[in-house]
């Protein structure tokens, strides 16, 4: 079944899951992966900024990390007064799965909001699998 109301994506990590959350939980940094809230800086007050790569439009951004869990909700907007829950992800070690302990398994989510057009969706689906090379490569690259 395709689901019409949740996209994923995954990726297998070569580097501990503790890693890579801080990268996925760093705003700052989530600014050199994220095509639609790109070269990020810190707003204040949790928030962070970016620009779409796609159409020039200041995305703002707010994270949610959970790190005993491994998990980031963000909430994105088109000002700091206007964020909504948007997207998740998630960091499972590689061993949860049967992978090397040094490894792990990165999962973007997003959810479908009542007014995306079919277009956008796509979009947003189309450019999270694509995000998820960006992730493995500024991870595996991180010296740590």
């Amino acid at each position: 079944m395709i689901d019409p109301h949740c996209h994923t994506s995954s990726i297998k990590v070569n580097k501990p899951a503790e890693v890579v959350f801080d990268l996925m939980s760093d705003g700052v940094k989530q600014g050199g992966w994220a095509w639609g809230s790109f070269d990020r800086e810190d707003v204040g007050d949790g928030i962070f900024a970016g620009t779409s790569v796609f159409n020039g439009v200041r995305t703002f951004v707010r994270l949610d990390a959970d790190r005993a869990r491994l998990l980031v909700d963000y909430d994105v907007g088109p000002s700091k007064s206007a964020l909504r829950f948007r997207n998740s992800a998630r960091v499972l070690p590689g061993a949860t799965l049967g992978h090397a302990a040094d490894s792990c398994v990165v999962t973007l989510m997003t959810w479908r909001l009542a007014d995306q057009d079919d277009a956008g969706w796509t979009q947003i689906s189309t450019v999270h699998e694509a995000e998820m090379y960006l992730i493995r490569g500024l991870a595996e690259r991180d010296p740590q």
